[in-house]
């Protein structure tokens, strides 16, 4: 059995396997039969939270995240034969779901919207006419009338954006002061997330019967819309896109059925949905802001007669912002009024447009309020650190904000910083993506917690009175796994004068959720960068230090640290796995099933986790499913919100719902939400896997999953493992050629310029 020139490292005489997992292309009524589909990680189609590594299109079809982001519907219109009703039985418990349920999600949701809440007020303070801009003329002068008329509530006038056109001024107000932000108390933090009334879901369930839709949809289409959402509905069909997964094709079918001969693709109505819908498509391939051609483009390949037209409605309504960025934004200002200064313009959603500035902001005041003399405390801190946390020490003791690079092995450094600001007597805590992270991080018991628990309030200090974290450093690991929302959400709560330490992998996958904000810090420069130097040890971290620098080296592994099976077909690919875990890891490598992960490309296919989970479950755990697919002793990827999962085991079920135990703590599932936040788990994605290590990791490389290799991808998957790696290798030199070729698809993100307007660049 030949081995992988590539990789170097002997195979088992009884193991191979080639993925072919081939995606899926899901029915909207998939939820209530069991479906669903989505997109490969890195830009195919799959299903999973792991389509944002960069989608190439902004009007691709839409996705499903991690379970919480719903399955997608694709294929035929909305009222079309086959799009089916959920059962009755199936209405009745949506619409007898508890008013109020204590959950993990249900706090972290909470805080989330208590910070759009404060985020919506800040905007309001921010909404004054601009005063600027007398002297212009031309495009310019059209352009600004035009924001003008958006802050007013009016309609652009026509024609403002024919051409993409550079034109001095920007649009965006101007960045507010730095001030001291005052984030809700922990205790005003409601625990439970609105629940749609039952009156309000069997409304809405009337208008989806009407127009051919599955009634399954109602649950979310009420707590999309909200109040007055049947009305909402029927008046404007194409507000169905506002649930995730729903396509327009499939929006239009619905609208046929409500509106008739009224029903057409001039309708204003279709237009703003649609640019919506797209800007939303954009958010989940990582974009928090597309340039104007991108969307204009992507609406008349949706069928929009006048997407310059569609464009305005949006702004005109308040869905959309839209920015003119200066490409130079340190070049001075042109001498001459009549002079054009180049300049993209940018249409963003309002959410991630919002935070995207409430975050530059936080980092600003973090970096402009901290006292020039470093205090005794940050002195002594800074002395007991040893070894390579001494520099990290150092930066930290004089800098509000400090990025540190590095590999697994490098979590020392920032664990030794704890431990030293701990022993000086500072009030510090780090956090990490996943809850196995805590695990890894050494000598940090009892000051260290998820991201998501901090933000809840269920692990870290609490608040101090004025509802900021009682921190004066913050360690944020796993930072490139924070998107813009959550980033701005943990900056907004820490106290002036405290100290950000941002920690993480570069080389790893981007966030599932829009923005790249640790590589548009890395990029900005604008505070001190500490790379480490500790090397990932073995055969393995040899491995992955050449995939992150784009070389598949080969490597000695005389203890089979690293094994490569390669297979013929999609077949093989899932026997050989399911051989490795069960069989070929815990006799040769004396790793036990449960200790081992397989990791894939994409939910769909052949050998997509589907596959994988089901052929797992016959072989490690066989039983009926006596609970929507789920028996005790299955293991599962339970995903509270869109982009989370936490691995976990299924304990039992009742009436309350499915209980599970992930990472050590109980949780119960209502029966409503376990289609949408729980999988089988034996089998994960990239992005599934993020932030947690397994003893042994099984790699399926699909013969048909080229295109959604990358050289992050294939980092990220590679370094799940800490004592063993088996590839079940199907792609051939592709591999090499991704990780030597393919890096991650660009995001479009404003971050890097507001913080050069409001930050100057570091040393």
């Amino acid at each position: 059995m030949s081995t992988e020139p590539g990789l170097g490292a002997k195979p088992e005489a009884d193991e191979g396997t080639t993925a072919g997992g081939t995606t899926e292309t899901g029915h909207l009524t998939d939820r209530a039969n069991g479906g669903g589909s989505g997109r490969a990680e890195d830009g195919a189609e799959t299903d999973g939270a792991d389509g944002h590594e960069g989608a190439e299109s902004v009007s691709g079809a839409a996705t499903d995240g991690d379970p919480a982001e719903g399955r997608a519907r694709s294929g035929g219109d909305v009222g079309g034969p086959g799009s089916g009703e959920g059962t009755a039985a199936e209405g009745a418990a949506q619409e007898s779901e508890a008013a109020t349920r204590e959950s993990e999600a249900a706090a972290e949701l909470a805080a989330q919207r208590v910070e759009r809440e404060r985020i919506e007020r800040r905007k309001a303070e921010k909404s004054a006419p601009i005063d600027s801009g007398a002297k212009l003329s031309g495009k310019a002068a059209d352009l600004l009338a035009a924001v003008r008329a958006v802050e007013s509530g009016a309609k652009p006038a026509a024609g403002v954006f024919t051409a993409a056109e550079p034109s001095p001024r920007p649009v965006a107000p101007a960045p507010e002061p730095v001030r001291r932000p005052q984030p809700a108390p922990a205790a005003a933090v409601p625990a439970v997330p609105a629940v749609p009334a039952a009156e309000t879901v069997g409304a809405v369930r009337r208008v989806l019967t009407d127009g051919g839709a599955p009634e399954s949809l109602a649950p979310e289409v009420a707590a999309a819309l909200g109040v007055g959402a049947e009305r909402l509905l029927r008046e404007d069909p194409w507000q169905l896109l506002r649930v995730t997964g729903v396509r327009p094709d499939q929006a239009d079918g619905f609208a046929r059925a409500l509106l008739g001969a009224e029903c057409g693709p001039d309708d204003e109505r279709r237009g703003r949905a649609v640019t919506g819908w797209l800007l939303e498509q954009a958010a989940g391939a990582g974009h928090t802001a597309l340039e104007m051609p991108a969307l204009t483009a992507a609406l008349a390949r949706g069928a929009v007669p006048d997407p310059e037209a569609a464009v305005q409605d949006a702004l005109a309504e308040g869905e959309a912002l839209v920015f003119r960025d200066p490409l130079d934004p340190g070049a001075p200002e042109p001498e001459d009024d009549e002079e054009e200064r180049p300049v993209r313009i940018l249409v963003a959603l309002e959410r991630y447009a919002l935070a995207e500035e409430s975050l530059a902001d936080g980092l600003a005041r973090l970096v402009n309020s901290l006292a020039k003399d470093a205090p005794d405390p940050w002195e002594a801190a800074a002395a007991a650190a040893s070894g390579g946390a001494a520099e990290l020490a150092r930066a930290v003791a004089g800098h509000g904000l400090v990025l540190h690079t590095g590999g697994e092995a490098a979590r020392a450094e920032p664990a030794a910083l704890l431990s030293a600001a701990r022993a000086a007597g500072l009030r510090a805590f780090a956090t990490t993506h996943a809850p196995d992270g805590s695990r890894r991080l050494a000598g940090a018991e009892g000051a260290v917690g998820t991201v998501a628990d901090l933000l809840a309030g269920a692990a870290g200090p609490g608040r101090d009175a004025d509802g900021a974290l009682a921190l004066d450093l913050l360690i944020v690991l796993d930072a490139p796994q924070l998107d813009v929302e959550g980033a701005a959400m943990l900056v907004e709560a820490l106290p002036d004068g405290a100290r950000l330490v941002l920690s993480g992998d570069p080389a790893a996958l981007w966030s599932a959720g829009p923005g790249r904000v640790f590589a548009d810090l890395l990029a900005a420069r604008v505070c001190p960068q500490i790379a480490s130097r500790t090397p990932d040890p073995g055969p393995l971290g040899e491995l992955v230090s050449g995939i992150g620098v784009g070389e598949l080296t080969q490597v000695e592994a005389p203890g089979k640290e690293v094994v490569i099976v390669p297979v013929r077909d999609a077949g093989e690919a899932v026997h050989r796995a399911v051989q490795l875990v069960a069989d070929s890891v815990p006799r040769a490598i004396g790793v036990p099933a449960e200790q081992t992960v397989v990791i894939t490309p994409g939910h769909g296919g052949a050998a997509g986790t589907r596959a994988l989970n089901a052929a797992l479950k016959e072989r490690l755990n066989p039983g009926p499913g006596r609970f929507g697919g789920f028996d005790p002793g299955d293991r599962i990827a339970y995903s509270p919100v869109p982009g989370r999962t936490v691995p976990g085991q299924v304990v039992t079920a009742d009436t309350d719902g499915l209980h599970l135990s992930c990472a050590g703590a109980p949780v119960v599932v209502p029966k409503e939400r376990v289609e949408q936040s729980v999988r089988h788990g034996w089998a994960l994605t990239a992005h599934q896997a993020v932030g947690s290590r397994w003893a042994a990791a099984v790699v399926v490389l699909p013969g048909d999953a080229v295109q959604s290799l990358s050289r992050p991808w294939v980092y990220t998957a590679f370094s799940r493992a800490e004592r063993h790696l088996s590839v079940v290798h199907g792609v051939e030199q592709a591999l090499p050629k991704a990780v030597a070729e393919t890096l991650p698809k660009p995001r479009t993100t404003r971050l890097p310029l507001l913080l050069k307007t409001q930050v100057p660049a570091a040393d």
